[in-house]
């Protein structure tokens, strides 16, 4: 059987996503106790996130970059606790029915748009895991 490799450009969402997803992955890794993160913060301003909120965020996203989203339906189930109302789901249809319509409009300068804010964003998320990584392993003395 022969194995096809194709070779992506640098800047191609697929390579994107995967540096994503093995920098995640090396972050799991690496951080064996994620409870030393709890109290450490990115930077000094008052109510920044702690690492630990980063850490179970980044994970979050590599679970849906890897498996995909869920349906629709069961997203809404998820944030609601279970609990959604005829009236949600009649507004989310209706909102539905307006992206239609602007979706007609210009398809590509949408794709654009949200293809280069994916880009952006996953390319900040992978470097937020990186020094994420890199202050656990100077918390716990492994600095490379």
């Amino acid at each position: 059987m022969q194995v096809l490799t194709k070779r992506y450009s640098k800047n191609c969402l697929r390579n994107v996503m995967d540096r994503y997803s093995a920098v995640v992955q090396n972050m799991e890794q690496v951080v064996m106790f994620p409870s030393l993160l709890q109290d450490v913060q990115f930077s000094a301003q008052a109510g920044a996130p702690s690492l630990y909120n980063y850490f179970t965020m980044l994970k979050a996203i590599r679970m849906d970059v890897d498996h995909g989203l869920l349906p629709q339906e069961e997203w809404q189930v998820k944030e609601a606790g279970g609990k959604t109302s005829v009236s949600e789901n009649e507004a989310a249809e209706t909102e539905e029915g307006e992206e239609e319509d602007l979706g007609q409009l210009d398809l590509e300068a949408q794709f654009h748009l949200h293809y280069t804010s994916l880009h952006h964003i996953l390319t900040h998320l992978t470097l937020k895991a990186e020094e994420l990584t890199r202050i656990y392993q100077e918390i716990t003395g492994q600095a490379v």
